[in-house]
Order: structure tokens, then C-alpha cells, then sequence
């Protein structure tokens, strides 16, 4: 009995030995079709490029039979007319430096003239002493890839022309709350300047002059709270309501006090809009020459007077609360007389809240001070363009919009003398 359990294990009809014999045979089938039918293309070539080996997978890629190609092409042939100037002048000079050659983007030219896109990965084999044998490539399909990039490319496109359509549109829309020129003032000069921090957002600063009655003229400088449709809507209705409440009453506590009913109604729910905004009445001083200025503030910075003596100061408006953010609001105002020779420079927050240092360091008012008394005595559009040049320094440190607006009274030629 031994004996014959003996021959059942170790027998060749059966045993374990054909099974091993038939396992080897199928490892040696397995790794012959996994070369010929790999989801990738392997080829083989000479040192000099001619194709020793080649797997069924790219010819039926590229169409071709096998006799067709083995011994007669080259490596360089199956690729396109840049594709084999690339080969020629980077691929195969780095390949035999190093050795391998990875993820290179090539195309392919198929029997049939069409176009195939691979990657392509290259690699020397060298015999035992080191010297270069053959060289062994390996071909991906990037067509997926190829058309994921032109979609994307497609995408990247239609994004920068929306980017471009989007940005005319704040552009157009910015100007149109804006006035497209300030009004002449007999006896004054005023220059102004918009800034613009991004030119894809719409900023919420807004600024104006304009005649009221015979003699008498507006203006005001204001920032909405925000950027974007949202606040160009806030600014729209701001700059428009000044305007019609100083027809029916010019008195900048009134005409403030009526923007702040129409914007505390407008945005009381969910969402509350709400502005700073400094408003002025301009009237000629036909008594000591000049003009005089009463300007009522809601929460907006102070302007700065800049005489014509060479001092400069800050011109408060203390105590005003923000226009839009409660019903009941509490308006301050300041009356002051524009001598011949005086500046007066109105602003909004970009300026002083600009960033000066890595830190976050602001500019701030005393910084702003101290430069208006650096120009004083000056004129509107001498402290427009030193105020242009200041933002320019600041850069990207300037990440709000900037208005400002600057009224002089000019000197006549004898008092420039005296």
C-alpha cells in the first residue's frame, strides 16, 4: 500500500510534476500575451533605431503588420515631421546620456496618415559589461489626454473671454457712477482721481459736483460698504438721491439725512447696505473773496485744508454715524471760507487704510496729514497728481479703492504778487 501511494505522488501521469510542468507553460503563454496585448505600446529597437521587436497592441494602433516594419523602418519614422526633429535634437541625444528618457509627449503617424499622441518612455538595455544593447520603449495612448487638454484649453479660453467681457462690464458700469466731468466753477480749479484697486470688481466709491441754484454748487465724496453689483447698486441710488435731495433742499444735514430715510428703508432686511458719505455746499464769498464751504459728514474721513500760508489740517466732521445703518442718524457739520490760495482735498478710506508693510501696516491719517503739509501751499491738480504718485508707491499695498477731490481757489495775478 505504501508503495503504491508512493507511485500516486510521484507518477508522471498526473502528478505533481505535469501540474508544475503546466503551470510553467502557462506563465511562459501568460507573459507572451501580456507583452503582445498590454494596454500599452512596447517596442524594441536597435542602437541605430531600427525596430528589432514590436508589440500587437501599436500595430493596431498605427495599422501597420509586423513584417512591414521589423528590420526595415526606424523608430524616427513612425513619428510625425516634429515629432522626429524633437527626437532628433533632444530626445535621442538625452537618451544616450542617461540612459532613460520619461513622459515625453510625442505623436505617432499612423498607416493610414492619421495622428496618434503618446507619451513615451525609453530606456537602454546594456549587457553585463555595460556597453548598450538595444533599447527598450514604452508607448501610452494619450489621446484621452489629448482631448482632455483641448477641452481644457477650450475651457481656459471661453473662461479668459468671460474674464474680459466681465471686466469691461465693471469697467462701463464703474463709469457710468462716476461723472463723466466735474462742473466748471467760475473762480475755483478741481481736479479729481479714481483709483481702482481690482479692475474685475466694481468699487463702491463715488463723488460728484454740480450746479443748484444760481451761484451755489454740490458736491460730495462717498464709499459704499462692499464691492460688486451690490454695491454698484447702493452707489447708483446714493449718487442720484444727493443729487434730487439737494434740488429740494441744499442743506447738506438735510440732503444727508434724506439719503439716509431712502437707504435705511431701501436694505432694513437680511441684507443692510449702508455708506459714509460727506456732502458740501459750495457759495462764493463775495465778501472776503473766495468761497464758503459747509460740509456735513455721516461717519466719511475728514477732509484736509491745505492754505495757502503753507499750513495743513484736518477739516473735522466729529460724531457722524454711517448713512443707511439706523433710522434715526446723527449728521455733523462744519462750515469753513476757501481763502485765495487754499486747497481743500476730500478722500475715501483706500487711501489711508492702504497697506504699507508686510506686517499690515496701514498708512493712516496722520501719515496723510503729514503729507498734505508737505504740499501745502498747492493746487487741485498739483495735489491730484502728488496724491496719483503716492498710490503708485503704495502699489498693491492700495487693496480698496481710492477717490479723491481737490478744490482750490486760484490767485489772482496781485495777490500772487503781494
Amino acid at each position: 500500500m505504501a508503495q503504491a501511494s508512493n507511485h500516486d505522488e510521484c507518477g508522471t501521469d498526473g502528478g505533481p510534476v505535469d501540474a508544475q510542468a503546466q503551470f510553467s507553460a502557462l506563465l511562459e503563454d501568460s507573459a507572451e500575451d501580456l507583452y503582445e496585448h498590454a494596454p500599452c505600446g512596447y517596442l524594441s529597437t536597435l542602437l541605430d533605431g531600427r525596430i528589432a521587436k514590436i508589440n500587437t497592441t501599436l500595430l493596431n494602433w498605427l495599422g501597420y503588420q509586423r513584417d512591414d516594419l521589423l528590420g526595415r523602418r526606424h523608430f524616427s519614422d513612425l513619428l510625425t515631421v516634429g515629432g522626429r526633429l524633437y527626437h532628433e535634437t533632444h530626445f535621442a541625444p538625452l537618451l544616450r546620456m542617461q540612459g532613460e528618457v520619461s513622459g515625453i509627449a510625442l505623436e505617432l503617424k499612423a498607416a493610414d496618415g492619421s495622428r496618434l499622441p503618446v507619451l513615451v518612455t525609453s530606456t537602454v538595455k546594456t549587457a553585463d559589461d555595460g556597453q548598450p544593447l538595444l533599447i527598450r520603449t514604452t508607448l501610452f495612448d494619450a489621446r484621452d489626454r489629448r482631448a482632455y487638454e483641448t477641452e481644457l484649453l477650450r475651457a481656459r479660453t471661453e473662461a479668459e473671454q468671460e474674464r474680459e467681457r466681465l471686466q469691461k462690464l465693471a469697467t462701463t458700469l464703474q463709469q457710468t457712477l462716476l461723472p463723466p466731468a466735474l462742473a466748471n466753477v467760475p473762480g475755483l480749479e478741481v481736479s479729481a482721481h479714481y483709483h481702482i484697486a481690482s479692475v474685475d470688481q466694481v468699487g463702491g466709491d463715488f463723488y460728484d459736483l454740480f450746479p443748484l441754484a444760481a451761484g451755489t454748487w454740490g458736491l460730495f465724496m462717498g464709499d459704499v460698504c462692499g464691492k460688486g453689483a451690490a454695491a454698484a447698486a447702493v452707489t447708483s441710488l446714493a449718487r442720484y438721491t444727493l443729487r434730487a435731495a439737494a434740488v429740494y433742499d441744499p442743506d447738506p444735514a438735510i440732503v444727508l439725512d434724506n439719503l439716509n430715510t431712502v437707504l435705511n428703508h431701501e436694505y432694513n432686511g437680511t441684507d443692510p447696505r449702508f455708506c459714509t458719505v460727506v456732502f458740501g455746499l459750495l457759495t462764493p464769498d463775495h465778501e472776503r473773496g473766495g468761497f464758503r464751504i459747509t460740509l456735513a459728514g455721516g461717519g466719511h474721513p475728514p477732509a484736509l485744508l491745505m492754505r495757502a500760508d503753507g499750513t495743513a489740517d484736518i477739516l473735522p466732521t466729529p460724531g457722524g454715524q454711517l448713512i443707511g445703518a439706523l433710522a434715526d442718524v446723527h449728521i455733523a457739520t462744519t462750515a469753513v471760507h476757501l481763502a485765495p490760495g487754499d486747497t481743500l482735498l476730500l478722500h475715501t478710506d483706500g487711501l489711508t487704510e492702504a497697506r504699507t508693510d508686510a506686517a499690515g501696516g496701514r498708512y493712516g491719517d496722520d501719515a496723510l496729514l503729514g503729507f498734505a503739509r508737505q504740499l501745502a501751499p498747492t493746487t487741485a491738480s498739483d495735489s491730484i497728481d502728488a496724491v496719483r504718485d503716492l498710490l503708485d508707491t503704495l502699489g498693491t499695498g492700495v487693496d480698496d479703492d481710492a477717490a479723491v477731490l481737490a478744490i482750490h481757489v486760484p490767485r489772482t495775478p496781485s495777490e500772487e504778487q503781494q
